[in-house]
């Protein structure tokens, strides 16, 4: 991990302003969703993408009740079922 030499106090709500080069370098936009991680003593801020509930595949998804699923994962389930889909 290299340092960017940049510190930020946090307010009084706990919370920091990312500058502005680190959010045009990881292409972070306003009401962007960042994932939050922690890592020993560490916390990690990852630019969120939605992601199968299953498989944690990211292509092909589809909004069902508010979960992310992919296609591919739905025609696996529906031969699970032992329903025949077209697609």
């Amino acid at each position: 991990m290299r340092s960017t030499g940049i510190v930020r106090k946090l307010d009084e709500l706990g919370r920091i302003t990312l500058p502005v080069e680190i959010r045009r370098n990881f292409d972070i936009k306003e009401k962007d969703a960042l994932e939050i991680f922690v890592d020993q003593e560490r916390i990690v801020l990852k630019k969120y993408q939605p992601a199968d509930i299953f498989s944690g595949e990211m292509e092909d998804l589809i909004d069902y009740y508010g979960k992310k699923v992919s296609k591919k994962s739905i025609r696996e389930m529906a031969k699970l079922a032992d329903l025949n889909i077209s697609e």
